[in-house]
């Protein structure tokens, strides 16, 4: 009987509470006195209880919202820029040893490598540029975060807040580009109308019979409606002479 109940007690208190689970996501760092003996893989595991203890760490992509920052751009103008970014940590021991909280680190890092770079150019090339900054982001922010055992995968840009009067100096800017290609496209349509008329010109100058032609095309087409009243142009009145001339060129 003492020793079913020694062997209770040792499983009781010193076999059950070394059981961990460590989730597929996870990885866990083994310490024994304050040091970092090995890594357990995921599933059920058994550490020496009172002794060791496991800090497990998620392997998994982690989304880290930046809170918008206000930005003096290249031409100074200020705006507001958030982004988000996305990170993993790949190893566990660097993550532990190497950094206090990796998520508050990489925010802080994000915010300002998001003002530096940024920062450094023009209004107009960040809202057209946004896959170089955000690769150039990414890049600084990957070379701060690899002695945490972490890589940063991507870093995107949500918005761009400008100011009430730039976003109506930008408004009147693209009005007026859009108009100026407006009249442009009428120009360029009016300049093909008028080389159209001067080669129609130019083939009713050699046969004037074209221009009779056309003034019957226009009576038959006015007669489809059924009008009661047809104005006959004054050109119509010498159409049967032209008609004759015409005929006897083609004779001769």
């Amino acid at each position: 009987m003492d020793i079913i109940s020694l062997l209770v007690i040792i499983f009781v208190f010193i076999v059950l509470p070394g059981f961990r689970v460590i989730q597929q996501y996870q990885k866990g760092a083994v310490f024994r006195f304050g040091k970092i003996t090995g890594i357990k893989e995921p599933g059920l595991t058994w550490i020496i209880p009172y002794i060791e203890w496991v800090r497990k760490v998620d392997l998994r992509t982690i989304t880290l919202p930046i809170p918008p920052q206000k930005i003096i751009t290249k031409d100074n103008v200020s705006v507001d820029i958030s982004a988000v970014a996305y990170y993993q940590i790949v190893d566990v021991v660097k993550s532990i040893v190497a950094i206090e909280n990796v998520m508050s680190a990489i925010n802080q890092i994000s915010q300002t490598t998001i003002r530096n770079i940024v920062g450094k150019f023009q209004l107009d090339e960040i809202l057209s540029e946004r896959v170089t900054i955000n690769q150039e982001i990414r890049d600084v922010l990957d070379t701060h975060t690899e002695p945490w055992g972490v890589i940063v995968s991507l870093v995107e840009i949500k918005d761009i807040e400008l100011p009430e009067n730039m976003q109506r100096a930008m408004a009147k800017q693209a009005e007026a580009e859009r108009e100026k290609r407006a009249k442009i496209i009428a120009a360029e349509g009016e300049f093909l109308s008028a080389q159209k008329l001067a080669d129609a010109a130019d083939v009713i100058a050699m046969h004037p019979i074209a221009l009779q032609l056309r003034n019957l095309q226009t009576m038959a087409e006015i007669s489809v409606e059924k009008n009661s009243t047809i104005i006959f142009p004054a050109q119509f009145m010498s159409t049967i002479d032209d008609i004759k001339k015409f005929l006897d060129k083609e004779k001769i």
